[in-house]
């Protein structure tokens, strides 16, 4: 089998772990006020390993010269709506060895499709450098974490990650592009279970019925549907440093203007770099919740934040540049409704840096406790993205020295 421990001595000084067998999702009113006890405290438990660049998630760990000793902890530097995701924080570490996947139905130990499909928290490295093409849908279980860091790991060529009705996941530091739809075939997604998927939709990371998921500082590219896409009922989620480029429909969060459980949608979006390449949908949203705070949106064609549905969308320190283009300067689209339906959605601007005469046209009548529950962390000064986001997409991690 390919379970192997690391040394947990330097981290058990810090950290006393506990195994949580589930996370409700909360009062979202009381995010905020936790968000910034949880780091405030990560910053006291670190001490001297402390570099304070301003980002908090990479504050709480990037520091440390030996991450790779201290794995798990980058679970407990999570922020925003997706906080609580533990991923696998509370189980064994798992090498993946093998970069295939020739059986979706028995797959080999030792491979990712094998880690996955576990049912106990498994905390899942790469032994090396490798590209994993897909036969099928990686179809996640519960409380799992692929984490990326000191190998080059590429998920490309064929079908791609997929979140389904599922709980703590964490997804960081792979590379994930040209991802192809998959399906007509039988896929394993527990050691007791497996069935028949019909054609996915081919996206980078799709969360269908997911809870407490984070995804951060993955690099994501041209894929067949979204690159992130969270629908049917998906809460709790946290999209953090990623590097976005060259896709057209980038995000897609909420089902369809119908699905009303989506109204329970919290997603917060941060730190990202939505680079060169991109068309539209940065994200696209329905009904839910969305914090978007301290993106840098470097290129778009059509628009970078939409929605439909009435979802409240609250745009905090956001550094906007447009492009040329005279008619693609608004970072806004309200589709699917007349203006005198979308004018009472809930839509701000607030401290967002507007370049190349980009403009947000806001909405609603700025409820606040609309703006609450759409609150997820504490936004920086727009003028501190470029250092915020300067390291978004997959980190080259190296053991022994700082990512």
């Amino acid at each position: 089998m390919a379970y192997h421990s690391l040394p947990f001595l330097l981290l058990f000084s810090l950290l006393t772990p506990t195994l949580i067998f589930s996370s409700p999702v909360q009062d979202p009113e009381s995010v905020v006020q936790e968000v910034h006890r949880s780091v405030n405290a990560s910053r006291r438990n670190l001490g001297y390993l402390s570099c304070g660049t301003g980002n908090p998630i990479d504050d709480c760990w990037r520091c440390d010269p030996n991450w790779e000793q201290n794995r798990q902890r980058l679970a407990d530097c999570a922020i925003g709506f997706g906080k609580n995701a533990v991923g696998g924080r509370d189980g064994k570490i798992y090498v993946v060895t093998d970069s295939g996947d020739d059986d979706a139905v028995n797959p080999k130990p030792g491979t990712l499709r094998h880690a996955v499909i576990q049912d106990e928290p498994l905390w899942i490295i790469f032994a090396r450098d490798m590209v994993i093409k897909l036969k099928e849908e990686l179809i996640m279980n519960s409380f799992k974490t692929l984490d990326g860091r000191g190998a080059s790991v590429h998920i490309a060529g064929g079908p791609c990650i997929t979140i389904q009705f599922v709980t703590n996941i964490i997804i960081h530091g792979l590379n994930i592009h040209d991802c192809k739809q998959g399906g007509n075939a039988m896929v394993r997604s527990s050691p007791r279970h497996y069935g028949w998927r019909t054609v996915s939709d081919g996206d980078g990371v799709s969360i269908f019925g997911g809870s407490h998921v984070w995804v951060d500082h993955c690099s994501l590219s041209n894929c067949n549907d979204g690159l992130v896409d969270a629908i049917y009922g998906s809460t709790a989620i946290t999209i953090s440093n990623n590097y976005m480029t060259h896709h057209d429909k980038v995000m897609l969060l909420g089902h369809s203007d119908s699905y009303a459980k989506d109204k329970d949608m919290q997603i917060t979006i941060a730190f990202n770099h939505f680079g060169e390449g991109l068309v539209q949908r940065m994200p696209r949203c329905r009904h839910g919740y969305f914090h978007v705070v301290n993106n840098d949106y470097t290129h778009w064609e059509m628009y970078a934040i939409g929605g439909s549905a009435s979802p409240t969308i609250n745009s905090q320190g956001n550094r906007f540049l447009a492009p040329d283009r005279r008619f693609s300067k608004e970072v806004t689209k309200h589709e699917d409704a007349p203006e005198s339906e979308w004018r009472n959605w809930n839509w701000r601007s607030e401290g967002d840096l507007m370049l190349n005469g980009a403009y947000f046209t806001p909405s609603g009548a700025g409820a606040s406790s609309s703006y609450a529950r759409a609150s997820s962390l504490g936004a920086k000064p727009s003028s501190l993205v470029s250092s915020l986001t300067g390291a978004a997409g997959a980190l080259n991690c190296r053991k022994g020295s700082r990512c």
